[in-house]
């Protein structure tokens, strides 16, 4: 069984991208375009083996959503990708229960690596 990763981002482009690169290594992936829409999709029964979200995005950004989701997914590894590379971000980010974080633009052996 094809593990499922979630990836939240607003950009539509940032999701077809990750979206193909993760389908290449047999990944089942689902998406979303912002914070809540992806806790809709938890709340609603998804159970991704991993989450990849982004912090800067309307509705819901990635630090509220991890913050958010973390009660209901404990031990669901969480990645950071996000064009942010400040420290007291990375620092809130891991406070809050991200596991990993990568600066976009990343390669897709980048992302295959950490994956």
């Amino acid at each position: 069984m094809a593990k499922t990763v979630l990836i939240v981002d607003d950009s539509a482009t940032m999701l077809a991208s990750l979206k193909t690169t993760l389908q290449m290594m047999n990944l089942t992936v689902e998406t979303a375009n912002n914070g809540q829409a992806a806790l809709d999709k938890i709340k609603g029964g998804l159970k991704p083996d991993l989450i990849i979200t982004d912090i800067n995005m309307p509705v819901m950004d990635g630090l509220e959503f991890i913050k958010n989701v973390r009660p209901i997914l404990r031990f669901t590894p969480i990645l950071i990708l996000t064009t942010e590379s400040e420290q007291k971000k990375r620092d809130e980010a891991k406070r809050l229960g991200a596991t990993g974080w990568l600066v976009k633009p990343v390669s897709g052996n980048d992302l295959m690596a950490v994956v």
